[in-house]
């Protein structure tokens, strides 16, 4: 088999395709990267020996970039070659993703933090810069133990849950200092800066209500931020808290939970959640919170 020439009229058949089409998807240049990658790995006598190369790369690199440019020199084969090696099966390629996103995740060795920093882009549309941003930022890093395990790559058959959208801890960026404002006020900042945060995330969130009144028996209560997020179908109940989580903190929230529940949400609208959001985890409350529907963060400041 002539896997040099195989793999040239892969490169051929992608240049005319991008030449046709400007507008294209990417699927069409990331199965071809994953096909050069593959004939590169059984060029070398299958995934062992691949893992070192044996010249052929450097060799190919050579000839093919001087006909198709640097985009398919020695340093990108080898990207493909493991591209291919990272995501053996190609139905786990996401077209959502370009190649220069999937550039930036191939450095990554652990195959849940790949997974992880995919699913970040189709569900918050990252551009390069932005994931770059995440991946510079540790975000994978910042989630709890169980949740870097197992992470799977979303997909139509997969379903999305509100774990998925939310890092612990939340980075915040101040914009000024707190140290001479009040409990109260500093209490408001943070519900600015969480409102901001969850727009710009992207993931469906849209916003019902900021400090959102509930009447009930003839006394006034204000849910911090009430979200209603189109992904996931359901309504999001959002409490902040500028100290450390309290036993009552988790009834509170359940309580504004089950009237929006009751009251507020459709039948065909899946149940409601909860989000609590602390400065400082006690592992003890979380450990032992009994709802399946409250889910706890922190915030940090930086």
């Amino acid at each position: 088999m002539n896997y040099f020439k195989n793999i040239e009229e892969l490169i051929i058949e992608n240049e005319a395709s991008k030449k046709a089409n400007a507008l294209r998807d990417n699927s069409s240049t990331l199965q071809t990267y994953w096909n050069i990658g593959k004939l590169i790995v059984e060029a070398q006598g299958g995934e062992k020996r691949a893992k070192y190369g044996n010249g052929l790369i450097k060799e190919w690199g050579k000839k093919l970039s001087l006909k198709y440019g640097r985009g398919y020199d020695s340093s990108y084969l080898a990207k493909m070659r493991l591209f291919y090696l990272d995501f053996p099966i190609l139905e786990s390629v996401i077209p959502k993703l370009s190649w220069t996103h999937y550039i930036q995740i191939l450095s990554i060795k652990n195959e849940n933090e790949r997974n992880y920093y995919i699913n970040l882009v189709v569900l918050n549309n990252l551009s390069v810069r932005e994931l770059k941003r995440e991946i510079k930022n540790k975000a994978f890093d910042r989630l709890s133990y169980a949740d870097k395990e197992h992470i799977e790559i979303i997909n139509n058959t997969n379903s999305l849950s509100i774990k998925d959208m939310i890092k612990d801890p939340i980075i915040l960026k101040a914009d000024k200092s707190l140290d001479k404002i009040d409990e109260q006020a500093i209490h408001k900042y943070i519900i600015s800066l969480l409102e901001d945060k969850f727009l710009e995330l992207g993931t469906g969130f849209a916003l019902i209500g900021h400090e959102y009144k509930l009447h009930i028996d003839n006394k006034t209560y204000k849910i911090d931020l009430l979200f209603f997020n189109y992904k996931l179908n359901a309504f999001i109940v959002v409490e902040v808290k500028t100290r450390k989580i309290k036993h009552t903190d988790i009834g509170q929230l359940n309580f504004y939970v089950k009237f929006v529940e009751d009251n507020i949400k459709d039948i065909n609208h899946n149940k409601t959640i909860g989000l609590l959001i602390v400065k400082e985890n006690d592992k003890y409350v979380i450990k032992y919170t009994t709802s399946n529907d409250i889910l706890v963060t922190t915030y940090a400041l930086n």
